[in-house]
């Protein structure tokens, strides 16, 4: 018999706050944390458009042997992290003597990487690339230096997977646990912000160029959506056996009840209707419920006219006469990439828990393909009690996750 997979603690480092209070309210005020940066036009981006985060200060929590492992997206996943187990009352005495993992989404280190070979480059000698350069340019750096400080002694993976990357994470997470292979796990996601991690989406002209306005930059579903604006920091999830919190007297907040996956198998970039749809239906298959029970949808839409459209038609093909709502919380944070899958959980769940949607801000017409969805254009409130949330990936990676209010 599968067991149930619960969540016990949720953490956030986020342009639209940094904790849980800050996010639900900027969420409920239609908040964008998007800013213009001049340090990017004058680096020569197409586009200056960004997420505004804030930079967190590890010297009150981590020796400098510790930090100096670390590049921007593990201190964002440190700082989501370490508020995600106070929120799951699970301390250091606990993690000592329990074995818990951690799966987390990370698919780029792009500073930390170009700062060790330029100064290999420029002074001619490996030895310059520094000894904390191995730990920080891998893909595997925030599971690396997480699993170390945090001292976890159960599963270490990291999950690379482009767009989709903590949504999977989650998934996995949820699947060990579902298995009795693990009974707990800290999953979720970060992204580096800096722009030598996003030069080459610039590059390929993927970022909105509204530059005089840059609230209003991120417009998934809209008929004047003109790419996406690049985002980042890092979402914490803890999963739990529900056998286990119980016990343990931990916060229950809600329950993974389905996780659909799929690949499109087609084009590097582009994607189709055929495998977000498939995504969509194998989760509701896996969580055994019915389209109708589903009271909201937190969209991938990253304001790209490809994959809003496709996904708009996906969701149209899988919920049919049932106009769910649903919303784009990128439409406020900008894309946040390999953590974006961890924080539109979040995101949801704080509606959820407040009895709100918030807004797909800056939609004010839909186009031939977006029509056929019920888009929310502003907050309102509402109750719900289960949520789908898509994250969908380049080279075709879809993932879907379900969860349920309890």
């Amino acid at each position: 018999m599968e067991r149930r997979v619960v969540i016990t603690g949720i953490g956030i480092w986020s342009c639209l706050g940094t904790t849980l209070d800050e996010v639900r309210d900027s969420l409920y005020q239609g908040k964008s944390g998007i800013v213009f940066s001049q340090e990017r036009k004058d680096a020569g981006f197409r586009s200056a458009l960004c997420a505004n985060i804030k930079k967190p200060d590890l010297k009150p929590y981590l020796d400098r042997n510790q930090r100096h492992f670390m590049p921007e997206e593990a201190e964002y996943a440190y700082m989501a992290t370490r508020a995600a187990l106070e929120n799951a009352k699970m301390d250091q005495d606990f993690i000592n003597e329990h074995e818990v993992g951690i799966i987390y989404g990370n698919d780029s280190v792009a500073e930390a990487t170009m700062n060790a070979l330029d100064r290999f480059r420029k002074f001619k000698s490996t030895v310059m690339c520094g000894s904390g350069a191995i730990f920080q340019s891998m893909n595997s750096t925030v599971t690396m230096n997480l699993a170390c400080i945090f001292k976890l002694r159960g599963i270490n993976l990291t999950t690379s997977a482009a767009c989709a990357s903590s949504s999977h994470a989650i998934g996995l997470g949820a699947l060990l646990i579902k298995q009795g292979l693990q009974d707990y796990v800290i999953c979720g996601g970060a992204q580096e912000a800096n722009m030598f991690s996003v030069a080459s989406f610039d590059g390929i002209q993927a970022f909105s160029t509204r530059e005089d306005a840059p609230a209003t930059a991120s417009r998934p579903f809209d008929r004047d959506r003109d790419g996406l604006v690049p985002g980042g920091g890092a979402a914490t999830v803890i999963l739990e056996d529900y056998e286990h919190a119980v016990k343990r007297g931990a916060p229950i907040l809600g329950e993974v009840m389905g996780w659909g996956f799929s690949g499109n198998g087609d084009h590097i970039s582009t994607p189709n209707v055929a495998g977000p749809a498939r995504s969509l239906e194998l989760s509701l298959q896996n969580a055994g419920v019915s389209a109708a029970e589903i009271g909201y949808i937190n969209a991938h839409a990253t304001s790209t006219k490809a994959g809003d459209g496709r996904e708009a038609k996906a969701i149209a093909q899988i919920f049919g006469d049932y106009k769910v709502p649903v919303t784009s919380t990128k439409s406020q944070t900008g894309h946040e990439m390999w953590m974006a899958g961890a924080s539109e959980m979040i995101y949801s769940m704080l509606m959820m828990k407040n009895d709100f949607i918030a807004g797909n801000i800056n939609f004010a017409n839909p186009d031939d393909d977006t029509k056929c969805i019920n888009i929310v254009p502003e907050t309102k409130e509402a109750h719900f009690d289960m949520f789908l949330s898509n994250s969908f990936g380049f080279g075709g990676t879809n993932s879907t996750l379900i969860v349920k209010n309890l």
